[in-house]
Order: C-alpha cells, then structure tokens, then sequence
C-alpha cells in the first residue's frame, strides 16, 4: 500500500494512494498514522479496509495538499556518510560503523511544501535520502530480523545549514532541524512495495540541472544493518524515520567551490517506487 495524509497544515488527514495513482480518504477506518497506529497492527488493519471499501471510499482531489505520509514521530535519526561517494566528495574516511545523528522532529513538513532559509544562514544544502518508517518497537534488534521491523519507505530530503552544521561547534543536530528541512513524501509505501531498497536509483536537480543522481547500492551500511545498529544504542518506536544518507553532488562538495540555495530556487527529488517531490526555496520571513 501507499499511505498518505492530505490538508492543510493542522487539519491533515489519512488516506490511501491507490495503484492508478488516485487518492482516497481513509479517515473513516480509524486514527491518523502516528505511533498508535503503527503499534497497534494499523497497518494490517488498514489493508483489510482497503481490499473492501477502498474503492467506494471519497476521493481526494489531485490538488489537495499532501502532507508528510506520518504524523511526527517521536524521533528523525540520521546516518551521515552512508554513501561511499558522498565520503570521497567530503574529503572525509569511510565510517567503520554508522555515524549517527538527529533531525528535529518539528522539521518534517508535506513533500511540496517551501524550504524556509533559517535566519542567519548563508549555506543551505540538500540531500535526496531512503528514509525507513519503522513498523513496531525495536531495541537490541538483529540484522537477521531487522526487516520484520520495517513499515515502510519514504522519500526525503535531508536540508542542512552548512554553517550551523560545522562552523558553530561541531554538532550536526543545529545544521539540520530548522522548520521545513524534513520533507517527507508523497507516500509511505509498505514493505511489500519495495523489494529491494538496495537497488533504487535516487535523483536530485536544482532549477532543472542535475546535482544528484545515484543508486542505494552504493550504501556503505545497508538497511537491515542500520535498523539493528541504531536499535542497539536507543529503542524506537512504531513510526519512528531512520534517514539512510546521500550519494554524491551536494552542494557542499561541488568544485571548484561549494554552491548553495538561494531564495526562489526549486528543488526536485524522487526515488524509485517512492515517488517524486518539489520545494521552492523561501527567504526567512
């Protein structure tokens, strides 16, 4: 399935996308997708409702704002340098083990919502990123059963403020959490839609030009890998974002000198299977 929230900003609600690509309101079968539904076998709930009503349910009108295909979650966790290209761009090793971070989860907005620059920022960058929705509570997971603790995949574009990120005491977390910098979307869609999550082409273009265009085979540490990696330092929760890295073409590593995003510029991503989204980028107001 393909999971979607629709509305403006404060009045979102569930729905589901189906295969032709037209959208139905699920609000009638139960809560909207937060931590409760994925805990408490909402997801198989949800395909019962889809098989029977799915059809007869209201459509949703293709300009409906989509919203972020879950509600916050009790935590964004963020694996930097998880692409060997991306390592060499930066000039930086190849990890022995993931690197971790955090993004705020006030961060997340819908896919095509604008990216605000922070006040004060000069280096705003982009990240086209796998993102996994974890499914059920996991602590101390194994790599053997880590993908039974999977509910999904997204799309999402990880915005760092360069400056904040590494010129204001060495934590990441600051470059990363400002409002708008966690699109997420258009739809979740359940394990069974992504075979494979290792063999996805992912793209990036800024005004149209081309900045990303990689492969998550080219991931250092996998999925199973890092779901159980990250289980092993914090417990998370049904609903909970791991964001797998970036390849290459970020503007922090273009040469001959970095390049940034300025007011009015348009960012566009996608991923196979998981969609595509758009941000124009807004000056702080």
């Amino acid at each position: 399935m393909k999971l979607i929230r629709f509305g403006e900003p404060g009045h979102e609600r569930p729905g589901v996308m189906l295969d032709d690509g037209t959208r139905v309101d699920a609000s009638s079968l139960r809560g909207d997708y937060d931590e409760a539904f994925f805990g408490d076998n909402g997801l198989r709930q949800l395909e019962q409702w889809a098989a029977r009503d799915a059809k007869s349910a209201p459509r949703v009108d293709a300009g409906v704002r989509l919203a972020a295909p879950i509600v916050r979650p009790s935590k964004i966790v963020c694996i930097g340098l998880n692409f060997r290209d991306h390592a060499a761009e930066s000039n930086m090793a190849l990890p022995a083990e993931p690197v971790i971070f955090f993004k705020a989860t006030t961060a997340l907005v819908g896919p095509n919502d604008p990216v605000m620059i922070p006040r004060n920022a000069t280096k705003l960058d982009w990240e086209v990123e796998l993102a996994i929705i974890v499914g059920r509570r996991a602590s101390y997971v194994s790599v053997e059963e880590a993908d039974s603790y999977i509910a999904g995949y997204a799309l999402h574009n990880d915005y760092s403020e360069r400056s904040f990120q590494l010129e204001r005491g060495g934590q990441w977390v600051k470059g990363k959490s400002a409002d708008t910098f966690a699109p997420v979307g258009p739809f979740l869609a359940t394990r069974d839609e992504i075979p494979d999550p290792h063999a996805l082409g992912m793209w990036l273009t800024v005004n149209g030009e081309t900045r990303q265009k990689g492969t998550t085979a080219n991931m250092i540490f996998n999925v199973p890998t890092l779901v159980s990696y990250v289980s092993q330092f914090m417990t998370l929760l049904p609903g909970d974002i791991i964001s797998t890295g970036t390849p290459a073409g970020v503007g922090l590593g273009m040469k001959p000198s970095p390049q940034y995003l300025q007011p009015g510029d348009v960012v566009a991503l996608g991923i196979d299977r998981l969609g595509q989204s758009q941000q124009k980028v807004l000056a702080y107001a």
